[in-house]
């Protein structure tokens, strides 16, 4: 596998530290943030952040108001919310922010590790249909930023 940037967002510092060692020894470059506000940090300093493993309850800023910014930031990038506290309501509101899927702590590490590699694949797709989109040369302007947007909101 490929070492794709991933970013874990968790108040939970042994934890984050753990899924950190075992996503690596996965092929992953991981980055960790303990708080919505560090994570959105990150995202903004890093734009190889491909995947974004995001806790849903934190401290401060919340993982669905840390989702719903990180989407306006960088609405390419995927993210799996985890939790502990997960419930039907919130893996429907979650999903309806933009996360690529929703699980539940304590996940299998393979499990995660194979719904990244699904998000990575996710986001490959989205963005040949935009370099597709912009590379045609009859579309008009407004109909390739609209296009786009779609693509965007996959």
């Amino acid at each position: 596998m490929t070492e794709a940037a991933i970013l874990v967002v968790d108040d939970e510092k042994a934890f984050t530290e753990i899924l950190a060692t075992r996503l690596a020894r996965r092929g992953f470059a991981v980055t960790t943030a303990s708080d919505g506000d560090q994570g959105l940090q990150c995202l903004r300093d890093n734009e190889e952040l491909a995947v974004v493993v995001l806790d849903l309850a934190m401290p401060g800023k919340d993982g669905l108001s840390t989702l719903a910014e990180m989407k306006r930031l960088r609405p390419l990038t995927e993210v799996i919310m985890l939790t502990g506290q997960g419930s039907v309501a919130a893996a429907v509101t979650s999903m309806k922010k933009g996360a690529f899927n929703y699980l539940q702590k304590p996940c299998d590490v393979d499990d995660l590790a194979a719904t990244i590699a699904d998000a990575l694949s996710h986001r490959r797709q989205r963005q040949k249909k935009i370099l597709e989109i912009r590379m045609d040369p009859f579309l008009s302007g407004e109909k390739r930023r609209e296009l786009i947007e779609a693509v965007l909101a996959e």
